[in-house]
C-alpha cells in the first residue's frame, strides 16, 4: 500500500487521491506548502481504508483511478460523512461533462493549467465553510442546558 499519513505541519487535513505517482507527489508538495497536512492514497480502495483509520477535513481525488474510481469513492465517503467536503480533479471534465450534480463532489476541477490556483482557491474555500469539531461531550452538556431553560 502506498499511502500515508498526515503530517502535521498545520492547516486542515486533506486525504489526496491519486493514481499518478508524478501528480501525486506535486500536488501532495503543493499542498504542503500551503500549510496542509496531507495524507496520500493511490487509489480508492486505498483511500477507503485510511479514510477510516485517520481524520480528515477535506478529500481531493482523482477521477480514473484503477480499482475504485473518483465517483464511487465520493459516495462511499458521502455516504458514511455526508459533510465532508470532496474536490474532483479529472482530465476528462469536458468531454465527460462532468460536474458537481453528476458527480457528487463539492467541486470538480479540470486538469490544465489553471488547476494549481482552482485547487487552492477550493480547498481553502471548502475548508473555511466547514463545521467546527465539538469537542467530546458538548452535545450532552447543550442538552442539559436545554432542560434547565424549559
Amino acid at each position: 500500500m502506498n499511502s500515508s499519513a498526515p503530517k502535521s505541519n498545520g492547516g486542515g487535513s486533506i486525504l489526496l487521491v491519486e493514481d499518478n505517482k508524478h501528480g501525486l507527489i506535486a500536488r501532495k508538495a503543493l499542498l504542503e506548502e500551503q500549510g496542509f497536512r496531507v495524507g496520500t492514497a493511490r487509489n480508492g480502495a486505498e483511500a477507503v481504508e485510511l479514510f477510516h483509520k485517520l481524520s480528515f477535513d477535506l478529500v481531493v481525488t482523482d477521477y480514473k483511478m484503477p480499482k475504485m474510481g473518483g465517483v464511487e469513492l465520493i459516495r462511499h465517503i458521502k455516504g458514511c460523512a455526508p459533510a465532508m467536503p470532496v474536490i474532483l480533479l479529472s482530465g476528462f471534465v469536458d468531454i465527460l461533462g462532468l460536474t458537481e450534480q453528476s458527480t457528487g463532489a463539492d467541486v470538480v476541477i479540470a486538469k490544465n493549467p489553471q488547476e494549481v490556483s482552482n485547487l487552492l482557491r477550493s480547498v481553502k474555500r471548502l475548508l473555511r465553510r466547514r463545521v467546527p469539531r465539538k469537542p467530546p461531550g458538548s452535545q450532552r452538556n447543550t442538552v442539559a442546558r436545554s432542560r434547565k431553560a424549559q
